[in-house]
């Protein structure tokens, strides 16, 4: 079991995959290289296995759907023991446009992991969006399951957003600064 952090995504657009670029770049200035990014187009789930923490990327397609990416390899999710594992999830969507299902493949991937017997760290505060539901939201409705992003209406927090969330998750993950 590698002491890296996988960091899986799925892009159709090249945003969930930018995210994820920046997301390695803060913490592999900080952890000396220690995130190593998938693309799951080319790159099997099943990798998945060789990391106890985990960081999954995800966008928001049209009415609450999956990027075609994850939708292919979603069964391949129920062959994967997360037990022992420590994931965070990000997201994109766009809050304006999709406001009734915004990050709502946030919240199915959230999920879908945390039924596998995932530890999910990560949750993201919901102040400072406008939405109307989302499959996203914590029990409470105070935070998303994840890191919420909106590069179509919000591109300018995205960097910040970014920052301070990779210095959580290596918090919760028990990575020292």
């Amino acid at each position: 079991m590698s002491s890296a952090i996988g960091l899986f995504y799925g892009s159709s657009t090249c945003y969930t995959e930018m995210a994820a670029e920046k997301i390695c770049a803060q913490i592999n200035s900080q952890h000396s290289d220690s995130v190593r990014l998938h693309n799951i187009a080319d790159q099997p789930l099943s990798l998945m296995a060789d990391y106890n923490l985990l960081i999954l990327g995800i966008p928001t397609w049209d009415y609450g759907e999956l990027q075609e990416d994850w939708e292919s390899h979603w069964d391949e999710l129920e062959q994967i023991d997360f037990t022992g594992k420590r994931v965070a999830v990000y997201g994109l969507g766009d809050q304006i446009g999709y406001p009734e299902w915004f990050q709502d493949a946030l919240g199915y991937l959230w999920a879908k992991v945390k039924n596998r017997g995932a530890t999910m760290v990560g949750e993201w505060p919901n102040q400072g969006y406008e939405f109307d539901q989302s499959k996203a939201l914590t029990d409470n409705k105070a935070h998303f399951v994840g890191l919420a992003l909106d590069d179509e209406n919000q591109l300018d927090l995205s960097d910040d957003y970014i920052n301070r969330w990779c210095m959580q998750i290596c918090s919760e993950f028990g990575l020292g600064q």
